[in-house]
């Protein structure tokens, strides 16, 4: 194919011969080469666009779990070995027409032509909608504008006496015509001389900051799969939100310590990122600095804009690493599928579409008393132990810091997972 084909978007029909070159188990070399594109835009669109379609029973993965001596505890195993996959994870990057794909049971991931089209055709459209700045911005921005207009300037003297505003005098002319400043007064008719152009009739405006997301170099599910891979034994913790309002509270942070299948929750009064790095502080002086730093080696979540501040959530005040964080891909929930199985549990409690506060969930101690109940039960992976048992023989310096944070065994038959256990006893 022609290399004048190099710097164009990707249309459906490449996206059908990378998905064919993944099953006939081409690399992306090849594939590049047919395309007549680099490597590394093949590599990057696979990555991007694949979805995980099978996930792993056993974390972390070893290459020896199918003649497993030690009743499948990884932790401290002398035989474990990170497993790897040559298909999956380098070349061409995805599971399709794998031959041991049936059988396989690790975390497997496949190429759709059809729905890496359409979730590119949605990234496409959502960058190219609104306005490209909040309603604050665009406020200051008539305050400059507006009266300049309306004593007779042209929309190309108000750009080139302000060159601070960082627009174009076609996009002034733009903002004008689609009524963007209609709430401040200034229609098109107040335009010196009024061009001629052809408008099409477009939505009512939307106000949004398109998301900048230099957050997540170098922080993706991909590069969580290369770290690991480099970095065996790390402590994972997932991190998400839990709630019932998208605007009123309460909220719950959710952390869950993969190594003990112990999850630990934060009472939120907001569902913001400030929120969210002030709840991994406080998990850090629960902890204290140096047992956070081994049990939270790698902090896993979710893309939501709550989690944004990727610098907050990794550095300390003084500049010093004290974690990584790592995004899963959108829409991919498996990747982060332990915590979100934790939350079912949580629903036994809050229930979807009730009012938390009036369910009684209204202080940080109602929180440990949900954290208590839930981690208290024994689990089948644990091989009949509680998280909380697990805990207290494998770390019993973090148990003990739970522990003094007002987290408790509960006896098993005592233990409650419905919303009453959140009603104050009278």
């Amino acid at each position: 194919m022609s290399s004048n084909n190099k710097n164009l978007h990707l249309t459906d029909q490449d996206r059908i011969i990378i998905e064919n070159g993944i099953e006939n188990g081409s690399t992306k070399a090849a594939i590049a080469l047919i395309l007549g594109k680099d490597k590394s835009t093949i590599g990057k669109e696979i990555k991007a666009r694949r979805v995980q379609t099978y996930r792993c029973s056993y974390n972390p993965a070893c290459a020896n779990k199918d003649e497993c001596p030690h009743s499948h505890v990884c932790f401290g195993c002398p035989d474990f070995k990170h497993f790897k996959c040559n298909r999956r994870d380098r070349s061409p990057g995805a599971c399709n027409g794998c031959s041991k794909y049936t059988h396989c049971r690790y975390d497997k991931f496949k190429y759709s032509a059809d729905l890496a089209h359409k979730e590119y055709r949605k990234e496409l459209v959502d960058s190219r909608v609104g306005i490209n700045m909040t309603y604050e911005e665009l406020k200051a921005l008539a305050n400059v504008i507006v009266p300049l207009i309306k004593a007779g300037h042209s929309p190309y003297q108000v750009i080139t006496n302000h060159p601070e505003l960082n627009i174009s005098e076609k996009t002034l002319y733009n903002y004008i015509e689609d009524g963007v400043f209609r709430e401040f007064g200034l229609l098109d008719i107040d335009l010196r001389i009024k061009t001629k152009r052809r408008i099409t009739k477009k939505a009512s405006n939307k106000y949004k900051k398109r998301e900048d997301k230099k957050y997540l170099k170098g922080r993706t599910y991909d590069d969580f799969i290369n770290y690991t891979n480099e970095n065996e034994n790390l402590s994972i913790v997932e991190m998400d939100t839990v709630y019932n309002n998208g605007s009123i509270g309460p909220f719950m942070q959710t952390f869950k310590f993969l190594s003990y299948s112990f999850m630990f929750i934060i009472y939120q009064e907001e569902k913001s990122s400030s929120a969210m790095v002030e709840g991994l502080d406080l998990l850090e002086t629960i902890l204290g600095k140096e047992l956070f730093s081994k049990e939270v080696e790698i902090l896993k979540t979710d893309r939501g804009g709550e989690f944004i501040d990727a610098d907050g959530f990794e550095k300390e005040e003084d500049g010093s690493r004290r974690t990584r964080v790592f995004y899963c891909d959108p829409m991919a929930s498996g990747q982060k599928g332990s915590l979100e199985n934790n939350h079912k549990e949580i629903r036994y409690i809050c229930p979807k579409e009730t009012d938390l506060k009036k369910l009684g969930l209204t202080s940080q101690e109602k929180v440990n008393l949900m954290v208590s109940h839930i981690n208290s039960q024994s689990k089948e992976n644990l091989k009949g132990k509680s998280p909380l048992e697990m805990m207290e023989f494998l770390n019993p310096e973090l148990y003990k810091r739970f522990i003094e944070y007002g987290i408790k065994k509960i006896e098993r038959d005592q233990i409650i997972l419905k919303p009453y256990l959140l009603k104050d006893k009278k």
